[in-house]
């Protein structure tokens, strides 16, 4: 796998990351840049419902929406984008793979507007609800590019469950369990749908199947050039469009 793996609606090359130069480059946009991870969480959840609104519209789907959140910026996106789905009248409910209280930083805060519009919030320990609302359209934003070996606990459980009930599944960035540059499944992982993925396709989506879509953080070109990492802009006058495996 490499750069080139994936193209645009155009026909042209778009780059992808590893994990480490996803890490890097997180890292300089705040560091360096100042475009701070609440603002990139916001955009990341925004498209992310995005996506979702658009594979109800396209499958005829008007049912409930079961966002699985972890911890970390891919969980907080979840949690952004239950929020903009809750805005416009969609049933959602979360389920966290933790208890709620152990949520932290700023995934906390996306969890704390969450329950000041009382949306359903729940966790796997012992909810009967959780399994009848995986049976439909489920949000995957339990682990991002971060995952470091085979899910465990919860979150490995929430992964399992969802293959075994979801009608259609849209991972946020990474399929959770999916190493997001090798794109090896150490264990349980999600086969998604539909993958949003943020600023620049990872590597490992080459080996994953299911549609491919890509969504702009808003990160500015001299943030990949400080790193040299080949960029040349996907988006053009759009916010997110389709990926091609070549």
């Amino acid at each position: 796998m490499d750069g080139s793996a994936f193209e645009d609606p155009d026909g042209r090359p778009v780059t992808a990351v590893t994990a480490a130069e996803m890490r890097a480059v997180d890292r300089a946009a705040v560091e360096a840049i100042g475009l701070d991870l609440r603002r990139m969480m916001e955009h990341a959840g925004r498209g992310l419902a995005e996506a979702v609104l658009d594979v109800r519209l396209s499958d005829g789907s008007d049912g409930h929406v079961a966002v699985l959140a972890g911890n970390g910026g891919n969980g907080g996106g979840g949690l952004a984008c239950a929020r903009h789905l809750a805005n416009r009248d969609l049933p959602v409910r979360v389920v966290l793979d933790r208890d709620p209280a152990a949520l932290d930083g700023v995934t906390a805060e996306q969890l704390r507007i969450l329950e000041a519009m009382d949306v359903s919030i729940g966790s796997p320990d012992g909810d009967a609800e959780v399994d009848a609302a995986l049976d439909g359209l489920v949000v995957d934003a339990l682990i991002g590019y971060g995952l470091t070996g085979a899910p465990r606990g919860a979150a490995a459980e929430l992964i399992e469950a969802a293959g075994d009930t979801a009608e259609t599944v849209v991972s946020l960035d990474v399929p959770s369990g999916t190493d997001a540059t090798t794109g090896e499944t150490p264990g349980a992982a999600v086969e998604p749908d539909h993958t949003v993925t943020l600023a620049l396709p990872k590597t490992g989506l080459a080996a994953i199947g299911g549609d491919l879509r890509l969504v702009d953080l808003s990160i500015p070109a001299t943030v990949y050039d400080r790193l040299d990492i080949e960029y040349e802009d996907p988006f053009g006058d759009e916010f997110a469009v389709p990926l091609s495996r070549r």
